[in-house]
């Protein structure tokens, strides 16, 4: 019955999603503050359409922790003596699974939304649940009509398939939820933007009901994209963090927009400008998120990181893709002129500073964008090309090195207008840490010029992102204020990390017999032995390496190479030493004839700061969110208590330094 259930939920569910599209559309039939009596059933038909959906979701998980053999996506994904982990998370290691937990939260984050907020106007909260129950009718459409998680197979499989061994780990548990966490958290800000632009209620108002959602989905795909990149790096066993793969690239694009959004939502919450321009990228970071579904399930990419899945799901996901983002685009250029312009602001001014640096991400995102269609066009005509690493570096460092500059300094310029001279000092620190790094580096060594503008820059961002603290009485600082510093200095952190990796990598391939010797940088890395292991659905060659930093006592690292036996396949376990300055990482390959064995060995200076950076950023906007959050608690109890009291709290929020990414 479980998969009966689950089916029975989903059915239910898709039913109150076109409720809820319906209703929400009637209360565009009402005059404001005079609601259509119709419009009366948005919201409980998300609140109940959220329970369903979750109650689907736990339907399926239930049947992959009994390995139900019956329910053909168990059979193909799961195996009985699969570790109760992975049969857990083999939930959504699969397209169906991956699809059941987006509608999920599709739908919760919905049900959430009509539940709990109060400050829109009702025409426009109708018009916004509108769109979003139009939008999870697609996806529940797509989920019962050709990609059923509970479809039962004629006969029980004796056994099951088993899990992708490369999704064997437990980055499976963390990289895809919060990624398609943070896709969610997107479609409820376009489903905002739209229902604020059919209602002509861009405002301010509107931006503070919409920014705890973006600040929410750029910080879940902040840490899913961190999250992932460290998950490759470690599990495919080639060395890289990141290689611009086109679903790598699939989240990365979202990410680009949401950052772009994030900021602009700030300036109109707290300014009242950027009012189109921050509709037209709600519209576009929930393009980007559907693009990223079609690129990774379509079949049109051979991806470690992709879904087999064939050209009629695919087929069905560009249909909904051209409906939803096609509609949203035709709705906005026929809207948009009616949006009120909002206040004018300088050139010279922290709006202007975002203004600038937004452009900057939308060209980055443009080139990203290219670059991973680009294959795909020219296969369409049996050309083959390959886009990567050569294209994507230079070409978004044009648009980057800029960013990053007025990144520094932006968040010091003052609203409205501002004249540049007032933070001379500030500049001239930061274009001297710039010019110092880049002079010392290039004097000490022979580096490649692109790492070494990177490690500039980094130096330069960090000095730059504690600037806005400088003089300030810091018990005194709004939380918001401490968010947008640690997001900017963990930006700093990252591309340090970069920079490093990319200049100064050592890397050693060699064929060692047992008890022979390689020396990597200041490690000595002897290769005592190599003998096979078994695991719970594994057998592997393990090699023990010991390594030792200038004669220092030897660390025991163990790198595998393993071969699971359902599915069939073969896989690289890196090993890894961590220090404070870096990590070395080693992988075992091949038995020569005469008995050596190859050994891979990098010393990656001060890689680890890549992900420790990612992490500060979403934690920085974690503290975004909480301060925010604190402000508009704040402005609504005002709101009770007198006009005097409010203008307080406005002049508050408007003092909180905005991100100038």
């Amino acid at each position: 019955m479980i998969a009966e259930i689950g089916l029975a939920a989903l059915w239910l569910a898709a039913a109150l999603a076109a409720l809820q599209m319906v209703s929400g559309a009637f209360a565009l039939k009402g005059a404001e503050g005079v609601p259509n009596p119709l419009a009366i059933y948005a919201r409980p038909a998300a609140v109940i359409q959220a329970g369903l959906a979750v109650l689907a979701f736990m339907m399926l998980l239930w049947a992959f922790a009994i390995t139900d053999l019956s329910i053909k996506l168990v059979a193909t994904n799961s195996h009985s003596m699969k570790p109760m982990t992975y049969k857990l998370t083999g939930t959504w290691g699969n397209h169906e699974g991956s699809m059941l937990l987006w509608v999920g939260v599709l739908a919760l984050s919905g049900g959430l939304l009509a539940a709990f907020e109060r400050r829109l106007p009702e025409r426009t909260m109708g018009a916004t649940l509108a769109v979003q129950g139009f939008v999870g009718l697609g996806f529940y459409a797509f989920l019962l009509l050709s990609s059923n998680p509970f479809e039962r197979l004629p006969v029980p499989a004796v056994e099951g398939v088993g899990l992708n061994p490369l999704l064997q780990d437990i980055g499976l548990a963390i990289h895809p939820p919060t990624l398609y966490a943070g896709y969610v958290g997107l479609s409820v800000a376009f489903s905002l933007a739209m229902g604020a632009l059919l209602t002509n209620q861009v405002n301010p108002s509107f931006a503070r009901v919409l920014r705890p959602w973006v600040l929410g989905a750029w910080v879940l795909l902040t840490f899913g994209i961190t999250a992932g990149s460290y998950w490759a790096y470690y599990e495919l066993g080639w060395g890289g963090w990141w290689f611009w793969d086109p679903v790598e690239n699939a989240s990365f694009m979202p990410w680009l927009a949401a950052t772009a959004l994030m900021h602009s939502v700030s300036v109109l919450a707290a300014r009242d400008a950027l009012r189109t321009w921050t509709i037209m990228l709600g519209v576009l970071a929930f393009s980007m998120s559907m693009l990223g579904t079609f690129l990774v399930r379509s079949g049109v990419l051979t991806s470690v990181h992709a879904f087999a899945v064939d050209p009629e799901r695919g087929s069905f996901i560009l249909a909904l893709l051209l409906l939803y983002i096609g509609g949203a685009f035709t709705i906005f250029a026929l809207r948009a002129g009616a949006v009120s312009e909002g206040k004018r602001f300088s050139a010279t001014s922290r709006e202007g500073a975002l203004v600038f640096n937004n452009v900057m991400l939308s060209a980055i995102l443009a080139i990203v964008l290219l670059g991973t269609l680009y294959p795909l066009l020219t296969e369409a005509f049996d050309v083959r090309v390959s886009v990567g690493p050569p294209y994507f570096n230079p070409a978004s460092a044009i648009f980057a090195v800029p960013m990053f500059l007025v990144m520094a300094v932006g968040p010091l310029l003052r609203w409205k207008e501002d004249k540049p001279a007032r933070i001379q000092f500030e500049v001239a620190l930061v274009a001297a840490v710039l010019i110092a790094v880049i002079s010392l580096v290039t004097i000490l060594g022979d580096y490649p010029f692109l790492p070494v503008l990177g490690l500039g820059l980094a130096l330069a961002l960090g000095v730059g992102a504690l600037l806005p603290l400088r003089g300030r009485k810091l018990s005194r600082v709004p939380v918001a204020t401490y968010g947008m510093v640690l997001a900017h200095f963990g930006v700093a952190v990252s591309l340090f990390g970069m920079a490093c990796e990319g200049a100064f990598t050592q890397e050693r391939l060699a064929a060692i017999a047992p008890g022979g010797t390689e020396q990597v940088g200041d490690f000595a890395v002897k290769l005592e032995s190599v003998t096979p292991v078994a695991g719970p659905n594994w057998t592997a060659i393990e090699a023990r390496i010991a390594v030792s930093r200038d004669g220092a006592e030897p660390v025991i690292l163990s790198p595998q190479a393993r071969n699971f036996w359902s599915p069939a396949q073969a896989t690289s376990e890196s090993a890894l030493l961590t220090r404070w300055d870096g990590q070395l990482y080693a992988v075992i390959g091949n038995q020569a004839e005469d008995g050596r064995w190859q050994i891979r060995v990098w010393w990656k200076p001060f890689v680890t700061f890549i992900w420790y950076g990612g992490l500060l950023i979403a934690f920085g906007g974690v503290l975004a969110i909480v301060g925010r959050v604190r402000v508009d608690v704040k402005r609504r109890k005002a709101a009770d208590m007198g006009d005097a009291r409010r203008a307080d709290i406005e002049a508050l929020d408007a003092a909180a330094p905005v991100p100038a990414e």
